[in-house]
């Protein structure tokens, strides 16, 4: 492994709808009586697969503007990409992100890639979630087994300890597959409850408190995340889709951020953003993926801002399914991939870093002669985090998070 270079589908939307936010409603102690922090993990899911050789364009490679032809990036010219080490270059359109990097808050990993192979929408998210070797292995999420082996901390808008794990939340109108397993979840829709449906639940409450105590709680903690959402002012936010690209993103995370903020809101959480797939007219240093990438760049900067009170102790990684074909396709987009990028950021990131195995980008070099070729598993990255950052143990990740990773070692050194 290199740690190299120093410090519609016309349609520009992310097509941000119900169940962007899902976050687990744990509010550990675990980490406090080891690093001394209270620690926030967020995964951001960039559905549709990003095209990491434009999100983060190797423009020293010589056979970079061969290959991406008219979507080239430029290092000069009237809409410069952004330097990060004078090898690798970021969009201009991520200015924010590329003063991240240069703070050293954010990270930068490339050529990466989950074990899948085959292309499949469908099947790279069973994968990326799922943290198998191969779809349909399980039907539990990574995110979900790593919580439901930490120890328990506070219940959601409680500060009471539990006995047992207090189980997750998700916002949406379905729980995705990274946050389903043995840890119960929660789902919780994110619009404001009527009048009318609060008081139903405040009466359901107090009948099945006799009957039933479970139930009685899960309810209590929908009505407490509910007002949890509201005062983060996340409800209707997430539902819009009327609002530009960059407005959207910036108002959903910083809903997200001011949940994660809270002394009692959740410590991991999952955010997906969709519409990378950019099958037609990508564009280059502007267009559509452009437009993407703005929006991303927006929602970093404020969940930097929202979540500054927590920022030191907190990371971010940002993922996608799988990356695009090298190549320009008929229709001036690119096909469905394989290698990719990831992004590291927050102020628990050892930032300021590109990562990477840098594979090459000649025709003998790409995976079948077509995709960057994946030359590190996403999979010790998130092994690398969970240990550092959550204090995992290398065992519970290799045979319980991440299955038959045994002989995969994490990537060390991404937390500070």
């Amino acid at each position: 492994m290199a740690y190299g270079h120093g410090a519609g589908p016309t349609r520009r939307s992310l097509a941000f709808g119900a169940g962007a936010l899902y976050a687990w409603a744990h509010a550990p102690r675990f980490a406090q009586a080891t690093t001394g922090r209270d620690p926030r993990l967020l995964v951001v899911i960039l559905r549709g697969a990003l095209d990491g050789l434009s999100a983060v364009a190797p423009i020293g490679d010589p056979a970079y503007r061969s290959l991406r032809e008219s979507i080239a990036l430029e290092a000069g010219g009237a809409n410069p990409a952004l330097p990060l080490d004078g090898f690798f270059y970021l969009h201009p359109a991520m200015r924010e992100t590329a003063r991240l990097f240069r703070e050293r808050k954010l990270s930068v990993v490339h050529a990466v890639a989950t074990p899948y192979r085959d292309r499949s929408h469908f099947d790279g998210q069973d994968v990326l979630e799922s943290g198998t070797p191969r779809p349909g292995a399980s039907r539990t999420g990574w995110l979900n087994r790593l919580a439901a082996h930490l120890p328990a901390g506070r219940a959601l808008g409680r500060g009471e300890a539990q006995p047992g794990n207090p189980g997750g939340l998700a916002i949406g109108a379905s729980t995705p597959l990274i946050l389903r397993g043995p840890a119960p979840v929660l789902a919780w829709y994110p619009s404001d409850l009527p009048a009318a449906t609060a008081t139903l639940f405040d009466r359901m409450e107090q009948i099945y408190a006799h009957t039933d105590p479970k139930l009685a709680q899960a309810l209590d903690r929908a009505i407490e995340t509910d007002r949890m959402a509201s005062e983060a002012g996340i409800g209707a936010n997430l539902n819009t889709r009327t609002q530009p690209d960059v407005q959207a993103a910036r108002s959903i995370a910083t809903g997200a951020a001011r949940f994660l903020v809270r002394p009692d809101g959740p410590r991991v959480a999952a955010l997906s953003f969709d519409g990378f797939d950019t099958h037609a007219h990508t564009g280059g240093a502007s267009g559509r993926l452009a437009d993407l990438l703005q929006a991303l760049d927006a929602a970093l900067q404020a969940f930097e801002v929202e979540l500054a009170p927590v920022w030191r102790d907190t990371a971010i990684v940002v993922t996608t399914e799988f990356g695009r074909a090298a190549r320009l396709n008929g229709t001036l987009g690119t096909d469905h991939g394989n290698g990719t990028i990831a992004l590291l950021a927050g102020g628990a990131i050892a930032g300021g870093r590109m990562i990477t195995d840098w594979p090459g980008l000649r025709e003998n070099q790409l995976y079948e002669r077509r995709d960057l070729m994946p030359t590190l598993d996403l999979r010790a990255v998130l092994k690398g985090v969970a240990m550092d950052l959550l204090g995992a143990s290398d065992a519970v990740l290799s045979r319980d998070v991440f299955p038959g990773t045994e002989h995969l070692p994490p990537v060390r050194g991404l937390i500070v």
